[in-house]
């Protein structure tokens, strides 16, 4: 039962080489993800013989598109920068950081992985690569969209009501 009591004092910080490791496996799975989702799909298409539709086809590039965009971002934030001499400067961002930007970036990598498997059982599955945009309008609506619109109105400080009283004076004089 200790595994699950809260842990008290202040949670340990990770050291450079740590980050630099840990982000060089994400980084080796995630390619191993996302080339092991395209053999998959080609080996299967090719062995069961099915002919390449332009639905296919069209939603391979997608895929593919999405696989290479999403592999950048985590190779170029999470590539370490070292020096001719092979010391550390910098690790790159954490890939492994809750709630930062490369654990959505991972999420669409197996959702875009994992639907193009699946769509070998029939074409209607591609429908799934839907939930990466609805999962990015939620995020920002409940993140930015929500808070600005439904945001309370500033209350007034006492600063505030005594130049409103000085204004509505010097309106009256001026009539």
């Amino acid at each position: 039962m200790e595994e699950f009591a809260k842990r008290k004092g202040k949670e340990g910080t990770k050291g450079a080489k740590q980050i630099a490791q840990e982000n060089s496996e994400t980084i080796l799975f995630y390619r191993n993800m996302v080339l092991g989702s395209h053999g998959i799909f080609f080996a299967f298409r090719t062995l069961l013989g099915q002919a390449y539709s332009a639905t296919d086809i069209v939603m391979y590039l997608i895929t593919a598109l999405i696989h290479i965009a999403s592999f950048q971002f985590l190779n170029k934030t999470g590539s370490p920068t070292v020096d001719e001499k092979g010391t550390l400067l910098d690790p790159g961002l954490d890939l492994n950081m809750a709630q930062g930007m490369a654990e959505h970036v991972k999420d669409l990598i197996i959702l875009t992985s994992g639907t193009q498997v699946l769509s070998l059982l029939t074409n209607y599955l591609w429908v799934l690569l839907l939930l990466a945009p609805l999962r990015a309008f939620l995020f920002a609506w409940t993140n930015f969209i929500s808070p600005w619109i439904f945001a309370p109105p500033p209350e007034e400080t006492e600063a505030d009501v005594k130049k409103q009283k000085k204004m509505e004076r010097k309106a009256r004089r001026m009539r």
